[in-house]
């Protein structure tokens, strides 16, 4: 019997993935620059961001009336991959938010986003989250709804604001009583980046220009619910043991999952969740994966949480062929690790 919860899929097809980028640039050197009396106190080196992380920047949205903020973002890409993926508006029967970010929690920030693109009234819509694993959960039940003819297409969105936590986390660092311990306890909480990124996907017979939905396989590892607790305000992470106990888990799903499926040699593309430069080296050594088919996109924009693997994937997708077989590789806080094929 496996111990992995695996799915495969065959009428599911993604139409479409498009991502708004965050307008507001700030650069690690900048809150290296805000941090460097805490430096200064703790007896720490600044430069870590880019020099070991490996983030240069990242996108914030803005603060002034008028700008977009995250659920603006939201909108606009589900607009543009609902464009981009040549579906009428009121065919839409499923839209799913996986955004980590919410004003509040109730109602629904799936609503807002649901009434700002103008769906119809009978398309569902709702929040689902799972920490940087959503979107691609997403997909899975936007694809179970295709596969079982519950609805014929759907709408994953995504938007992440990490300007919020980031404020909060430099202000709180900045505080004459914080140490060493309480900068690396909250450091990741400076290495994530805002964005938003949308998804289409509908019945692969009727589409055949689509890029199937091939199998997902997922593995969970859930007595590491406290390595990375975070909120609005504030994310401590426990940086060496969430890196570990990722590899781990990461490592048990594929040692039995990827022979099977042809992972382990045939793919063309990995699009890995966006951490950081040693976690995307370090998972590459572990699971034998060329690091020259693992597309980067947090050196620019950060750790955009669920939203920066669809958001990489987006950025690479003029740059796929017909025929390439793509693996989205995704890991979240809790732990819970998933592997899901498109074949582009």
């Amino acid at each position: 019997m496996s111990l992995n919860s695996t799915h495969h899929y065959t009428r599911a097809s993604v139409l479409a993935v498009e991502r708004v980028e965050a307008p507001v640039r700030v650069t690690s050197a900048e809150i290296d620059d805000r941090l460097v009396d805490v430096y200064r106190r703790t007896r720490m080196r600044g430069g870590l961001l880019e020099g070991l992380v490996g983030i240069r920047e990242r996108r914030w949205w803005g603060t002034e009336e008028g700008d977009a903020d995250f659920v603006a973002g939201a909108v606009a890409a589900g607009q543009a991959a609902i464009a981009a993926s040549g579906v009428a508006t009121e065919r839409i029967g499923l839209m799913v938010n996986t955004s980590l970010s919410r004003r509040w929690l109730e109602p629904a920030t799936a609503v807002v986003i649901h009434d700002g693109i103008g769906l119809p009234t009978s398309c569902q819509n709702f929040d689902t989250t799972n920490a940087c694993l959503g979107f691609m959960n997403g997909i899975e039940i936007a694809a179970t709804m295709i596969e079982t003819g519950m609805i014929d297409y759907a709408l994953v969105v995504d938007a992440e604001d990490s300007r919020p936590v980031s404020e909060a986390t430099i202000t709180r660092l900045s505080d004459d009583v914080s140490t060493s311990r309480d900068v690396m306890a909250e450091f990741a909480a400076l290495t994530l980046g805002s964005g938003a990124v949308a998804m289409v996907l509908g019945p692969a017979e009727d589409h055949p220009e689509g890029h199937r939905v091939v199998a997902a396989v997922s593995r969970a590892g859930t007595e590491h619910n406290q390595l990375c607790v975070g909120d609005n305000e504030s994310m401590v992470t426990d940086l060496k043991g969430l890196l570990e106990a990722g590899l781990d888990l990461s490592s048990a799903l594929w040692d039995e999952a990827a022979a099977p499926h042809g992972w382990d040699a045939g793919m063309d593309r990995y699009v890995i969740h966006q951490v950081s430069q040693v976690h995307t080296d370090a998972l590459c050594e572990r699971l034998g994966i060329d690091k020259d088919r693992v597309p980067r996109s947090f050196p620019e924009f950060g750790n955009i949480g669920p939203a920066s693997v669809p958001f990489t994937l987006a950025g690479e997708s003029d740059s796929l062929s017909r025929g390439d077989r793509v693996l989205l590789m995704g890991i979240g806080s809790g732990l819970n690790a998933c592997c899901l094929e498109l074949a582009w």
